[in-house]
């Protein structure tokens, strides 16, 4: 069996709780089955550690992108964007989105540019996208409809079925990570009950999001295979069958 942590941020680990350094933490993966990840780049600024890792360690990819959230560092341009996802170890572009969360809709034109831009680049990449929606699901797929979003993956997903349906219909994977094992997450899990078995996929988003029974602690990719464990006892089939699924995905979205 193997599980492929499709979002985290192994350059947001504190390694030293864990062993100290990156290679306890893909030990500690490999023991529960976790044996591919997909760092996922969240500001430019920090861009030569993730393609660090994924030029060292080959069961690490990585992603080029810039957080919607992300107010002080640099904001890409298409070209910057491209260049950068010119590097093999380079498999996906993002993490990019809306979130309306800590801003206000009215003012938000600044995250809406920023998101088409990493759509262009996607499209003329041919590197499927990393998309981070929150309070401003109408908006997200209002622009990926828009600007022709030709692939990629709804990241940590937290909306409705009619949401996951649009995204569905415009060719889009559904990731689910350790929000689907939370007591308050009833509506979630209907959710991942319906999504088709071949646009699934499994994330840690760590170290957040840190699934049950490990609540309360820092997240880690080996807790990936808790999200698989908690999808499979919700669609009513086995850990195997999870794990076989969102890796062939995993690979058919990003390495194919």
């Amino acid at each position: 069996m193997q599980i492929v942590d499709s979002h985290c941020h192994l350059d947001k680990l504190d390694f030293v709780n864990f062993g100290g350094n990156i290679e306890s933490v893909i030990a500690h993966a490999k023991e529960l089955s976790v044996v591919k990840f997909l760092c996922v780049c969240i500001d430019l600024e920090h861009f030569d550690e993730i393609l660090f890792l994924a030029k060292k360690y080959p069961q690490i990819y990585a992603s080029v992108g810039v957080h919607p959230v992300n107010t002080k560092g640099k904001d890409p341009s298409i070209c910057q964007l491209l260049k950068l996802a010119n590097y093999e170890e380079v498999i996906a572009i993002g993490e990019t989105g809306l979130d309306y969360f800590h801003i206000e809709k009215s003012i938000a034109d600044w995250q809406q540019n920023r998101f088409r831009r990493h759509i262009r680049a996607s499209n003329q990449s041919g590197k499927p996208m990393i998309i981070h929606t929150r309070n401003a699901k109408e908006d997200t797929i209002k622009i990926m409809q828009e600007e022709k979003a030709k692939q990629g993956v709804m990241h940590c997903f937290s909306e409705d079925w009619e949401t996951a349906q649009m995204a569905l219909d415009l060719g889009f994977y559904i990731s689910f990570s350790g929000i689907i094992t939370f007591k308050s997450a009833k509506d979630l899990r209907e959710v991942a009950k319906k999504v088709p078995s071949d646009k699934l996929l499994v994330e840690t988003d760590s170290p957040y999001l840190t699934p049950m029974p490990y609540r309360g602690t820092s997240n880690l990719p080996a807790y990936s295979y808790y999200v698989a464990e908690k999808l499979a006892e919700i669609r009513g089939v086995s850990i195997n069958d999870i794990a076989n699924t969102t890796t062939n995905n995993f690979e058919q979205l990003f390495l194919t």
